[in-house]
């Protein structure tokens, strides 16, 4: 790979949560969280570097003590993106990773798949994920994030919303064959150009809305790529979801 597309993969990981406090060090299996993350990411094979972006000295030191690459950054960033725009600010990168910090089970192969369109294709600035929603539960669970795209691939809306919304109910069922609804897997990888541009970008009365950041950008008038992937995953998003990832682990002799 050119020194120029050099790929850096940045976890930001934040020890304070409204509803997982110290959610990084969480054990999977007598391992913290954050580790299972940090070696996911580390197997794609598109990516140059992994950093795990901290605001906590606990954090930064167990990724020191499992061999990893973390940094100290400010406890003012109101997201993970601005977090993120810190710490590849003076490295040299072409595409920067977003990788969440609570995906333990985040598979290497779709971080490959949303770098790909960013080294390919110079008009894109940012990509990620989509996969099809199997269930009406899924699609009306709001605590999922849904997409639609246009005919190129391009996103249309995010929503915690059903959406598009099926206004005469037939496919109340939702039938997997039908590529109507979308659950937004939220990996993204940036441009680093346009990461560092993100954060200036005007205030969005949608992401305020929605509470969804992606939104900013697409009301500021730029695109988002939305790629399509079959390898789900699991978010951490409270203790009890830590039984869901073991019981996956257990399903998996080897994670994709």
């Amino acid at each position: 790979m050119p020194a120029d597309s050099k790929v850096i993969a940045v976890i930001p990981a934040r020890w304070a949560s409204s509803r997982f406090p110290g959610k990084p060090l969480a054990l999977i299996k007598g391992k913290p969280m954050i580790q299972w993350v940090f070696e996911q990411a580390s197997k794609a094979k598109s990516v140059s570097e992994v950093i795990v972006a901290t605001d906590d000295i606990r954090v930064l030191e167990t990724v020191n003590k499992f061999g990893g690459n973390a940094v100290m950054t400010s406890s003012d960033h109101e997201s993970g993106t601005d977090r993120i725009a810190e710490v590849v600010r003076d490295k040299k990168c072409e595409v920067v990773v977003n990788v969440q910090g609570d995906e333990p089970l985040i598979s290497p192969a779709n971080i490959d798949l949303i770098v790909r369109p960013l080294l390919e294709d110079i008009s894109e600035s940012t990509v990620t994920l989509r996969i099809l929603i199997k269930s009406r539960d899924e699609l009306m669970d709001r605590n999922i994030t849904k997409v639609v795209v246009d005919k190129s691939d391009s996103a249309l809306y995010f929503s915690k919303a059903p959406i598009p919304w099926d206004r005469d109910g037939v496919d109340t069922n939702v039938d997997p064959l039908k590529p109507f609804w979308y659950k937004h897997i939220g990996l993204y990888a940036y441009r680093k150009k346009f990461l560092m541009e993100f954060g200036s970008l005007p205030d969005s009365g949608l992401e305020k809305i929605e509470k969804l950041e992606q939104l900013r950008i697409l009301e500021n008038g730029f695109r988002i790529k939305v790629v399509e992937t079959a390898l789900d995953s699991i978010g951490v998003d409270c203790e009890a979801d830590l039984a869901m990832v073991e019981k996956r682990l257990a399903e998996q002799t080897v994670l994709p």
